[in-house]
């Protein structure tokens, strides 16, 4: 089992002795309810550091009124056998009044590449997790950090943040996992029932055939956002947020997409809501089974 530890002020000095040693630092920020895209993070984790660092945090500034904090998914003792099976040495498992005790009236803001998208559907939430990120960044000192494109904006905003702000910490961005049947691994998909599920299998459905249609030689974005929209719409019970096919810096519509476009979609299936993307012209990137 790894070493868990609530309090900031043991985190530091327990990492101090390994920064000392000369030890390089890797850090895996997650709210819980670990799946396998969570452990991936681990594995490339281990390739980059010599220790380490796993947080279990589900952060109240990210949720908006009305989501989903209070059902968010949390077993903590299942977290940390999971991340010591895949090699986190330390689980830093904060409460709220430890990481928000002085006030949280400070607060990183997004700024415009949050303007859009998942921005717009879940307005503050970025401010969120861009201060929560800055936060435990600041605690846990890291040399190198590891996030998932699954949340593309996000990843997004945290390379312009260690960026604009100076940190000095290596970003890693590791491909989206998905599950036996391309259904992006979320710790949200536990909120579907089979038929829920079978339902949310049309959002890989979607970008794959984009894909596809990219591959046979499409590159009109407006064509390629309609083939989306259309496989989503093959059925009941789905209703997306947005369709977005984006460039992959300034995350902006595009007209054309040349290799490297992304299409992003939001949509949700009952009460529960998804995110997905896919980068165009990665080909070892699945969304759909076999």
């Amino acid at each position: 089992m790894p070493i868990r530890i609530d309090s900031i002020a043991e985190l530091r000095s327990h990492l101090a002795g390994h920064r000392l040693g000369g030890r390089r630092i890797a850090f895996v920020p997650t709210m819980g309810a670990l799946h396998e895209g969570h452990l991936t993070l681990l594995d490339v984790a281990r390739r980059h550091g010599d220790v380490v660092v796993m947080s279990v945090f589900v952060n109240p500034l990210q949720f908006g009124a009305g989501e989903d904090l209070d059902r968010y998914p949390r077993n903590i003792e299942r977290d940390l056998e999971l991340a010591g099976s895949r090699g986190a040495d330390v689980v830093f498992t904060p409460t709220v009044p430890e990481m928000y005790g002085k006030g949280d009236e400070v607060r990183v803001v997004a700024g415009d590449l949050a303007s859009r998208w998942e921005g717009a559907a879940r307005p503050g939430h970025f401010d969120g997790v861009l201060t929560v990120v800055t936060k435990l960044f600041n605690i846990v000192q890291p040399d190198v950090a590891c996030f998932g494109r699954k949340d593309l904006q996000q990843a997004t905003l945290i390379a312009r943040m260690i960026e604009q702000l100076d940190f000095p910490i290596e970003l890693v961005v590791v491909p989206t996992v998905r599950d036996h049947d391309g259904l992006a691994l979320s710790s949200r998909n536990a909120f579907l029932s089979d038929e829920e599920r079978q339902v949310a299998l049309r959002i890989p459905s979607a970008l794959a055939a984009a894909a596809q249609d990219w591959l046979d030689g499409e590159r009109d974005a407006a064509r390629l956002g309609q083939r989306v929209a259309a496989v989503l719409a093959a059925g009941e019970g789905l209703s997306p947020d947005y369709i977005a096919v984006i460039d992959p810096v300034r995350l902006e519509p595009v007209q054309t997409a040349p290799v490297g476009t992304v299409i992003a979609v939001a949509a949700r299936v009952g009460s529960t809501r998804l995110i997905d993307n896919i980068v165009l012209g990665e080909q070892d990137e699945r969304c759909s089974a076999g």
